[in-house]
């Protein structure tokens, strides 16, 4: 772990002092270079995200697909999607608009005399290596994201957002960020508080998010591949979460004669939730993905990045009382 993380900073010295500084400089931005050089970290693990799907998840997608593609025009729309988070643009956002906040926010916190936590403490001697105590955080966020995932199912509003990423009909490996970028941008803020909160090095924090958002690339990979009756209960894999966007089954629970939102499948690496509160599902099956409404009543979830983006904002409103219309 000592040797990755060491690689991984000269990697991004060597990146930061070579293209971004001289760039950072040209635009004027010379008072901001620690967050130009933070920046350039979540740059360096965005190629390295990318670069693993082309050569990696990609041979495996053409291997053994679930399906054959057809609409290239959607799946390009979710490459922008990638692009857009995995190269930093999503994060600019994030600086600009929420990060000022939440450091006052944590400023003040510690002001009033809440000093910084750290989740290992609670474990001295058993926590000390730096792989043990990732390894938790790691346990932590997913249990996390579990239950952000099934409050993304389960709220009217949020869910309004969220649809966007089901509406996909041919799952691939670029998927994973097709995303409203409210949905992200409310994920991101609770993941960067609970972050502060339980006092996580800036490091492993990004470890954290790269390792989960590599695997969920996996996951909606168009590959046919379960990982067996035990394997699947230890780690999600591209059938489990497939099943999560069936048409009809992942995003819907039946209740008696009624159908209210729900479904299955909400881990986002570990399976063990959704056994643990009953919301798993291993059947050995590969389901067309997609929303009911989307495919019985032909709704529409919109083609290109904007329409998607303009048509999440129409649903919000009707959710939240504003309009009665899409």
């Amino acid at each position: 772990m000592d040797t990755l993380i060491d690689l991984f900073a000269n990697t991004q010295a060597a990146l930061y002092e070579s293209v971004m500084q001289p760039i950072a400089f040209a635009l004027g931005m010379g008072s901001r270079l620690e967050d130009v050089f933070n920046g350039t970290g979540w740059l360096l693990v965005g190629l390295l995200q990318i670069a693993v799907m082309v050569a990696v998840i990609g041979p495996l997608q053409r291997w053994r697909p679930v399906e054959a593609l057809a609409d290239h025009k959607a799946i390009r729309t979710d490459v922008i999607y990638t692009v857009i988070h995995r190269l930093g643009l999503f994060r600019v956002m994030l600086f600009l608009s929420v990060d000022p906040v939440l450091d006052t926010l944590m400023g003040e916190l510690r002001v009033q005399g809440m000093g910084t936590f750290h989740l290992e403490d609670l474990w001295p001697g058993v926590t000390d290596g730096p792989f043990i105590s990732f390894v938790i955080y790691l346990v932590v966020f997913d249990f996390v994201n579990y239950w952000l995932h099934r409050a993304q199912h389960q709220w009217n509003w949020w869910w309004a957002l969220h649809a966007l990423h089901h509406s996909q009909r041919q799952m691939t490996q670029w998927s994973d960020n097709r995303n409203h970028l409210l949905d992200d941008l409310l994920g991101a803020v609770i993941w960067v508080l609970i972050a502060q909160l339980i006092g996580i090095a800036p490091t492993q924090f990004v470890a954290v998010v790269a390792i989960t958002q590599l695997f969920e690339n996996f996951q909606h990979a168009n590959l046919r591949v379960s990982f067996g009756q035990w394997g699947e209960r230890l780690w999600v894999s591209p059938r489990f979460h497939r099943l999560h966007h069936a048409v009809g089954f992942g995003h819907e629970t039946a209740q008696g004669a009624k159908v209210v939102l729900g479904g299955h499948n909400f881990g986002v690496l570990l399976p063990w939730w959704d056994v643990m509160f009953g919301t798993g599902n291993f059947d050995l099956r590969f389901e067309p993905t997609g929303i009911r409404d989307q495919v019985e009543q032909g709704v529409d979830y919109g083609e290109g990045f904007w329409s998607q983006q303009r048509l999440g904002i129409k649903r919000l409103m009707c959710a939240l009382g504003f309009s009665s219309t899409r």
